[in-house]
């Protein structure tokens, strides 16, 4: 599946450039042009990433990841800016960015830093193993979860559902958000299989495991 990213550039030709590079790229990418639109967007898809200009309209790209990071988003970062003093830069990194591009850049030069911050982010999701508990331990790089070292056997949704929630331990993914990962563009999301799939992930990690809340989804931890 292709590395999702989301753009924020209110320069509409630029933003428009950059979507073209990266999506030729093999990257899928939804494009914005104000801080309203990509804090709404960040909050209601999954992304691998997020390239974020800094003065744009209706907020600003500083105000915006640091609202993100204090509700445990935790998506790679880029900042794209214009901006380029040492208490500039420090803000940035501040607030919670991974790496930052100045503006005029050459396209290459982004693209070489959006691949090597998605390696970054790859590997340390999938590093060493989640230690669930009760002898229980998840691994990211394998797809396995194991009791007492013993591998178990789950349908891929499931095993893709376990690692969603782990991915963002203590904080809540609303339905859509879930729909939007497991489902492919050709299936039909169903809401009483993903109940199903809950139901057996809380047979093998514990009832309290898995929490749900109506109106925001489903949380692990």
């Amino acid at each position: 599946m292709s590395a999702r990213i989301l753009v924020l550039e209110d320069d509409l030709s630029l933003g428009e450039i950059i979507q073209e590079y990266l999506s030729e790229e093999g990257y899928e990418i939804t494009l914005c042009d104000n801080a309203k639109e990509a804090l709404d967007l960040a909050y209601e898809r999954n992304y691998d990433l997020w390239i974020l200009d800094v003065k744009v309209p209706l907020g600003d790209g500083f105000s915006l990841l640091k609202e993100l990071r204090e509700a445990n988003r935790q998506t790679p970062c880029i900042f794209m800016t214009s901006l380029n003093t040492t208490d500039d830069l420090k803000q940035g990194f501040s607030v919670g960015c991974d790496d930052y591009i100045k503006k005029p850049f050459e396209l290459a030069e982004l693209s070489l830093r959006v691949e090597a911050l998605l390696k970054r982010s790859f590997f340390h999701k999938n590093e060493d193993y989640e230690d669930l508990g009760d002898g229980l331990k998840f691994s990211f790089k394998n797809q396995i979860l194991y009791k007492d070292d013993k591998a178990l056997t789950l349908p891929s949704k499931e095993i893709k559902l376990l690692t969603l929630l782990l991915q963002n331990k203590n904080h809540f993914l609303s339905i859509e958000e879930i729909f939007d990962k497991l489902w492919e563009y050709d299936e039909e999301p169903s809401e009483l299989s993903l109940r199903a799939y809950v139901k057996n992930l809380r047979k093998i990690l514990g009832k309290d495991k898995i929490i749900n809340q109506r109106g925001r989804g489903y949380r692990y931890g």
